[in-house]
C-alpha cells in the first residue's frame, strides 16, 4: 500500500478511536433523561399537615413528590406523578380521604381527610409512582395522626324583630386570644340562627380556659339569647398527659355591656365549678 494511502488509514483509526473514547467519557458529553443508561435521581417527598384532628372534623394535607423517572435532571418534571391514599385505624367509620388517587400537578397535590367520629390514632398512606418513557419507580409515604375530641363551643343568634342583618364573622377568642372564626349568614329580623365552633389545639395547659365571644360591633341589631351581647364558655383541661380529657362548665357565662373576661374569671371559675 502507499505510503499516503497507509496514511489516511492511520488517521481514520486514530480519528475514529479519538470519538469514540470521547463518546465513553464520563462528564465529557450530556447524559440525556431516560437514555439507555436509566439514569434517574431518587423518588423522595412526603405528607405534611396537622398531627391532631378533632372527631368529626375534617384536615388538609399536602403531599409532595420528586425525582424518579419523571424529573429530568434540570428539575423539570417530564413524565407523570400518580398516586393512591389510603387511611388505617382501628374503627374508620365515617373516615376518607380524598381525592384517594390522581395526580400530581407541579409535584404537590392537596388531600382532604375526613376524621372519624371516635378518638384513636390513625395514619395516612400515600404510593406516588413516578413514570416516564417506560420507566417507572414507586415509593410508600405515611403520616401518622391522632384524631382528638375538640373543644366545643355553640350558641344561638337572635335578630331583633324590625331588622335584618348581613353576613359578618364572629372572631372567638380562646384566653384572650383569637383561635378562629364563625361564618354568619344574612339573617332575617325575628329569626334565630344556631352557631358553633370546635377548637383542636396542638396542645393546653391544664387548668381552666375560656372562650369568649361580642357582639358588640353588631349594634344590638343582633344578640345571643337571652339579650346579651358577650359570650363567655368555660372549660377546664385535666392534667397528666396529652389524652384531650376535659370537662365543660355547667352552663355558660353571659354578660352584657363592655365588661372584659379577664375581670370575671375568678367569678367564673367559682360559678362553673361542678358540685361534689
Amino acid at each position: 500500500m502507499a505510503a499516503p494511502a497507509m496514511a489516511r488509514v492511520i488517521a481514520l483509526v486514530l480519528l475514529g478511536g479519538a470519538l469514540l473514547a470521547l463518546a465513553l467519557a464520563p462528564g465529557l458529553l450530556p447524559l440525556a433523561h431516560g437514555d439507555a443508561s436509566g439514569a434517574t435521581l431518587p423518588l423522595t417527598g412526603g405528607v405534611t399537615g396537622p398531627s391532631t384532628v378533632g372527631t368529626g372534623l375534617t384536615g388538609s394535607y399536602l403531599v409532595t413528590a420528586a425525582g424518579g423517572p419523571a424529573q429530568a435532571l434540570n428539575d423539570t418534571q417530564v413524565g407523570t406523578y400518580s398516586y393512591q391514599a389510603s387511611i388505617s385505624a382501628a374503627n374508620t367509620t365515617g373516615a376518607t380521604i380524598t381525592p384517594s388517587a390522581g395526580v400530581l400537578v407541579g409535584f404537590t397535590i392537596n388531600l382532604t381527610l375526613d376524621a372519624p367520629n371516635v378518638t384513636e390514632p390513625l395514619t395516612i398512606y400515600v404510593l406516588v409512582n413516578s413514570s416516564y418513557n417506560g420507566q417507572s419507580v414507586d415509593q410508600n409515604f405515611s403520616y401518622s395522626i391522632q384524631v382528638v375530641e375538640p373543644y366545643r363551643l355553640s350558641a344561638n343568634l337572635v335578630v331583633g324583630p324590625t331588622s335584618a342583618i348581613g353576613t359578618f364573622d364572629l372572631t372567638v377568642l380562646l384566653d384572650g386570644q383569637p383561635v378562629g372564626q364563625i361564618p354568619v349568614h344574612g339573617l332575617s329580623a325575628g329569626s334565630s340562627y344556631p352557631i358553633s365552633f370546635a377548637y383542636v389545639p396542638a396542645s393546653l395547659s391544664p387548668g381552666w380556659h375560656t372562650f369568649f365571644l361580642s357582639l358588640a360591633q353588631e349594634h344590638g341589631l343582633v344578640t345571643f339569647a337571652g339579650g346579651q351581647q358577650e359570650l363567655s364558655v368555660s372549660f377546664y383541661v385535666a392534667g397528666g398527659g396529652p389524652d384531650y380529657s376535659y370537662w365543660y362548665l355547667a352552663g355558660t357565662v353571659a354578660f352584657v355591656g363592655a365588661i372584659f373576661i379577664w375581670s370575671t374569671t375568678v367569678g367564673g371559675r367559682r360559678r362553673g365549678r361542678p358540685k361534689k
